[in-house]
């Protein structure tokens, strides 16, 4: 069995009993990089020399029997938000193609108390914006389960790492479902955890009311080891929330029996792809045969969902970009006639076109006479929408539907329609609004390409969510299939 195919428990049983080093692990990691990348691009950077010396240091440390952290020697690919000390972070953006960090994200500090190894950074669509990988300034990514689709956005290339074997697990950061649907298209594990629970310090800011980082995996036991090493509070996030961390691996239980489910009628109702919506069906009768029960419900709002977060997402994207003005970070444009034209030339030639059309948005919407019409509006809807989970999980345990209302479409579809586009996180989008934890894992195919069921629990009740996914995954086969490049 190859070592891509193991679960973290299985690897680190053979790193104790000596019949595997962490150099193989990495060395397994880059060789699949080097065979499968050319086709996948996964990858912006890779940091081979510092991981094989980091490698030689976890073996001898393996050697001589000292602790050994909850991740020890898994290498890890980080998307290209998470600033990484010394090693090139471009948010998928040429205005950052030359800015190297001096200090780690909170959670590569954690990572790598954990004990892992980095091994590179992934793409992404630019800065975080957009649902299909097509945006990355530097190359497309493409679905290892057919190259000519795309993997999702914008944590593409984290979850096309996943899937090829590129990468024991990646890091990914979800602000509309970017962990989720890329896990959905790539038929990987994608957790997006409850908004606070994971430091946001060392994330480049997107929206930030939004954004969370997130772990994509192989299966949900890996998940719910990562998670336990990234969550908790962190006094230099503001927005980190000072919770008990649960321990979420004995949480693994495989029982649901009682379980209350609750299947929005507008999740699987018109604009789901029918073959998408039998195959989540189906899943919601595996679980139905464990002993939970499930009812239809209704969000009643959701249909607002897309065009409230978009408000909200480009107004704080307008924002936290202002800082990119080819002065304190970035590119800077040659031979400006004066301070305004060295601004507006850097950010006309550091920008992509979705970044700048969110720009605008974002702008127009927070501009004078527009604030209390668009801005507040949106803030008053996301209020409702909120209060629609509430109600739901007053008496069910977990919401599951679709991830995607369809599966991967190919490249260059659907870059021409940015709201055909838009609406491709339709079902994932609410969730972040609300700020509860979700988690995608693959629920069967169709048409040859992954299917991703969606679990949604209430705040800080990551425990349930996994469990949940996790007793569906050990009555079925779906994680373990892997595409053949």
């Amino acid at each position: 069995m190859s070592l891509f195919e193991q679960s973290l428990p299985e690897i680190h049983n053979k790193l104790h009993a000596k019949e595997l080093s962490v150099s193989d692990l990495v060395n397994q990691a880059y060789q699949n990089i080097g065979e499968r990348d050319e086709k996948v691009k996964a990858y912006l950077a890779l940091d081979e020399e510092q991981a094989r010396a980091r490698a030689r240091q976890l073996d001898d440390r393996l050697v001589s029997g000292e602790e050994k952290g909850l991740l020890f020697g898994l290498p890890v690919g980080i998307k290209d938000n998470i600033v990484t000390n010394g090693l090139r972070t471009t948010c998928g953006s040429q205005f950052l193609r030359n800015f190297d960090p001096v200090y780690d994200a909170t959670v590569v500090e954690k990572l790598k108390a954990a004990d892992t190894v980095t091994i590179g950074k992934l793409n992404m669509d630019e800065f975080a914006m957009g649902g299909s990988n097509e945006n990355s300034s530097f190359y497309p990514v493409r679905n290892p389960w057919a190259l000519d689709r795309v993997p999702g956005g914008s944590s593409g290339g984290s979850a096309a790492a996943v899937a090829a074997g590129e990468a024991y697990f990646t890091l990914g950061s979800d602000t509309g479902g970017s962990i989720r649907q890329p896990a959905s298209y790539c038929g990987v594990v994608g957790l997006k955890p409850t908004y606070g629970l994971v430091s946001r310090f060392g994330l480049v800011a997107f929206a930030s009311s939004l954004d969370q980082i997130g772990p994509l995996t192989k299966n949900v036991e890996d998940s719910a080891y990562v998670l336990q090493a990234i969550a908790g509070y962190d006094a230099k996030d503001s927005t980190s929330a000072k919770v008990d961390i649960p321990d979420y691996l004995s949480g693994l239980t495989g029982d649901v029996k009682g379980l209350r489910i609750a299947v929005p009628k507008e999740y699987i109702g018109e604009g789901v792809d029918p073959q998408v919506k039998e195959t989540v069906l189906s899943a919601l009768r595996v679980l139905e045969g464990l002993g939970a029960t499930w009812e239809e419900v209704s969000l009643p709002h959701t249909e607002y969902a897309v065009a409230t977060y978009y408000l909200l997402a480009s107004s704080e994207a307008s924002s936290n970009l202002a800082r990119f003005d080819g002065v304190r970070y970035g590119v800077r444009a040659d031979n400006p006639e004066n301070l305004l034209d060295l601004y507006h030339q850097s950010r006309s030639q550091g920008f992509g076109p979705e970044v700048k059309r969110r720009i605008m948005l974002g702008t127009y919407a927070l501009s004078s006479g527009y604030y209390d019409a668009y801005y507040l509006k949106a803030q008053k809807v996301r209020t409702l929408i909120k209060q629609d989970f509430d109600d739901v999980f007053a008496k069910y345990d977990v919401i599951i539907g679709p991830t995607a209302p369809t599966t991967a479409f190919k490249l260059g579809s659907q870059v021409d329609d940015p709201l055909t586009m838009y609406l491709n996180d339709i079902l994932t989008i609410p969730v972040s609004l609300a700020g509860v934890p979700a988690i995608s894992i693959p629920c069967g195919f169709s048409d040859g390409l992954p299917v991703g069921m969606q679990i949604i629990g209430k705040a800080f009740d990551e425990t349930t969510v996994l469990r949940v996914a996790h007793a569906f995954e050990q009555n079925t086969e779906f994680h373990k299939q892997r595409p053949q490049l």
